[in-house]
């Protein structure tokens, strides 16, 4: 079994994080605005974990992952603070798109789950200096 490193493991997430991204914009032009908003979240959850992988660390759950993340890479400012109320933004939206058999998600708020998505995984490829 072959093993890679922290960094291996973070730009394997990062590249499912870009896969989520594409196939978001593919269900968003095909008008699934609940199936984009749901590949727009897990863009932003896999870039979280391609972030936090450099440093060996990794969560079960989803809440555990974003809470790590809030607190060591929010709140120090590693990246800005307004991305973290949209990350929790975007958590909320693609629960009651995945849940909530009376949601009906917006174009509007869809292009804005993948906007926080695109801006995170830009900005975490930059600190992950990975192109």
């Amino acid at each position: 079994m072959d093993v890679g490193t922290r960094m291996d493991v973070a730009m394997h997430r990062l590249h499912m994080a870009k896969e989520d991204l594409d196939t978001a914009y593919l269900t968003f032009n095909a008008g699934q605005y609940r199936g984009a908003n749901n590949r727009a979240y897990y863009s932003i959850y896999h870039t979280i974990s391609a972030v936090i992988a450099k440093e060996g660390v990794a969560f079960k759950r989803h809440k555990d992952t974003l809470g790590y993340f809030n607190k060591n890479y929010i709140s120090t400012e590693v990246f800005p603070k307004e991305l973290g109320r949209k990350i929790v933004k975007a958590e909320e939206i693609r629960h009651v798109s995945d849940y909530d058999a009376f949601y009906i998600a917006s174009k509007d708020v869809t292009v804005q789950q993948i906007e926080t998505a695109e801006r995170l995984l830009k900005l975490a490829s930059e600190y992950l200096k990975i192109e």
